[in-house]
This record gives structure tokens, sequence and C-alpha cells, in this order.
């Protein structure tokens, strides 16, 4: 069997894929410990259910925020679970692993990630921005010359990314994407409609109705949304509907516009002509977004296009990036004999803070 993994390392969700069987992870990155003995309970999807039914003595955790690790030891101990439940650990010996990582991030912030995966599973391993491995995974050649432009919305960051040549030559990362989505639409209904909502629930509409633009009348969806009224204290249902949550999202989704505007008008005019002609690729879980594609070609005046499989490109780009680093088309070092002695003092400071 393969050695080689490759694992998306999200704010709201592990990806992991194994060369020659695809994706074999995808559980929401949340951890659920008992508040009292710190012990974990669970991990994954059966820790996402438990959000808002739990006790005072257990405590959810997000182990990773903003696209990089918050909690370092239940991030290590989730990535640690999860790979025994498809027991990697007990089948791979010094594998060869290529972790992604928001654009723009500390290199501590990077060491923090290299280091969890080494303790969790060891072997080789290779660190790569996240736009750079969407672009590989929605199938785009990243030895072409060439400019291409891509927009991978997760659900901490949004990463934006103009790429030449297997480079960088443009980006930004946002801590604005799919969790600030549920934010606001949370805030927005206590605002609005004096209705309290969980994280859960505003999570739940924003996949089904959540829109880029107005929704006409007759293409409107609709989703009963409970939670507590905030004057009487009693529980209450309201008919929600796409353009509900087009409000409620309509700030940040300006935002991520107006980063991607000034990325296209600080690129060079030969790349921005490859950029108009192949058109801004849209991947991760803010792409599945009702009519962000319309929105985004009419605010940036360049054709905006859903990857075929957007939720799955970076997994899938970890996959087939590692491929070419392995077979030396892209050279890259293995940053877990690089840095050794950087993480050996990052582990001594951890230890004295902790």
């Amino acid at each position: 069997m393969s050695r080689d993994i490759g694992i998306d390392f999200g704010t709201a969700n592990v990806l992991i894929h194994f060369k020659g069987r695809g994706i074999v992870v995808n559980e929401p990155s949340v951890v659920a410990v008992d508040s009292r003995s710190h012990e974990i309970i669970e991990v994954g999807k059966r820790a996402y259910e438990m959000i808002g039914r739990t006790p005072e003595s257990i405590e959810i955790v997000h182990p990773l925020k903003g696209g990089v690790i918050a909690d370092f030891d239940l991030a290590e101990a989730m990535l640690v679970l999860f790979l025994e439940k498809i027991h990697a650990r007990r089948w791979f010996s010094k594998p060869n692993v290529l972790i992604c990582c928001p654009s723009n991030i500390s290199e501590i912030e990077q060491l923090s990630l290299v280091e969890a995966t080494e303790r969790a599973i060891g072997g080789r391993i290779f660190i790569e921005e996240e736009s750079k491995i969407a672009a590989v995974g929605a199938g785009i050649d990243l030895t072409d010359a060439s400019a291409n432009m891509i927009m991978d919305i997760g659900g901490g960051t949004t990463d934006i990314a103009v790429i030449s040549s297997g480079e960088i030559v443009n980006s930004e990362s946002l801590k604005v994407a799919g969790d600030d989505f549920d934010l606001a639409i949370v805030q927005y209904f206590k605002e609005h409609h004096n209705l309290l909502i969980g994280e859960r629930s505003a999570e739940e509409v924003k996949k089904l109705l959540a829109s880029a633009l107005p929704v006409e009348e007759g293409e409107l969806a609709t989703y009963d949304l409970k939670g507590r009224d905030l004057v009487s204290g009693l529980p209450r249902s309201l008919n929600v509907t796409s353009n509900h949550i087009y409000e409620a999202i309509r700030p940040q989704l300006q935002i991520i516009a107006r980063t991607a505007r000034r990325i296209l008008e600080d690129t060079e005019p030969e790349m921005v002509g490859d950029i108009i002609e192949k058109g801004i690729i849209l991947t991760g879980g803010g792409a599945m977004t009702y009519h962000l594609d319309t929105y985004l070609t009419e605010e940036l005046g360049v054709s905006a296009l859903r990857a075929e499989q957007p939720m799955s490109c970076v997994a899938i780009g970890t996959g087939l990036m590692l491929e070419l680093i392995l077979s030396g088309k892209l050279e890259r070092k293995n940053v877990s004999e690089k840095h050794k002695l950087k993480r050996w003092f990052l582990r001594l400071k951890r230890r004295l803070i902790g």
C-alpha cells in the first residue's frame, strides 16, 4: 500500500487523502472534552452533533481557528484519533505527508502544524500553501507559465491568489470565511427577528439557503428555523428564505469581493489578461453559496467559475501535489528535517508556558 498521505487541516473539517484510495477521512474539526478530567470524549462528527446539547461538564472545542492551531494538544490528539479510525498508524511506517496551510501565516504557525502532524504519524513532512493545493485539486497545471487566479473559501480563511509558473505572485489570506458567515447569520436573526439560534442551526441554514444575490420569488427556498424568542424566552420557529441569509452574509461577501478586486488591481496586466481568459476558480465550502459565481463576475468584471468538486479540491490537491514533489517535478524540502531545531525550541516554549 502507498505511504503517501495528504492532510487538509481545515478550521471546519479535517480531510485525509491516501494515494490509491482517495479521501478516507472527512470529519468536522471538533473535539468534545470533559472539562473536569480534560479527557477527550468524542471527536469529529460525533463531537459536532453534541454542539449545543451538552451539560456544563462537557466542553466543545475547535482546535483550529483561522486556519491555524489554537489548541496544540487537542489538534494533535484529534488527528491521532482520526488516523486510528482508519488504522493508518498501523499500516504506515515513515509515510510521505503533505499538509496545507493558509497563505501569509507565520513560521511559528506553520511549525505548529508540522509538529502536530509529526507527533501524530511521523514520516517525511512537506507543507504547502492552500491556494496552490486547491489550484492543483481543481485541475490547474502549476507548471503553466500563464497566470491563474484561485479563491478558496474555507471555514476559517478565504485564500485568494494569483499563481504563475508554480509560484504565488500575489495573494491575501482573509480571516473572513464560512465560520464568519455562521456568526453573521446568528447576529442577523438576533437583531432583526429577536430569535436566538445556535451555531449548528446557523451552519445548517447557511448550507441550505445561502445566496450571494437576492433570489426571485419563484426560486426562493425556505427553511423552518428554530430558536428561542428573546422577548418571551420561549421556543419559536421562523420560516426563513434565501433572501434572509443573503442579507445576513452580504457584508462578508463584500469584503471578499473587495479583496479580490485589490489583488487584480495589483497584478501585472499580462497576468490579468490570462485571468480574464480563464476566469477565477472558486473552491472550498463557501464556493457552494448560491449565485456566488454570478456575484463575483458582476463585481470584478472577470468570470468566476466554481470548481467541479469545490469542497474536496484541497484534499485531492494534497495527493496530486505530493506526487509532483516526490517525482521531482516540484522542488520542496522535507520540513520535518529542515526545522528540527526550531521545533525543539517551540516544544520547549510550549512546556514552559503550559
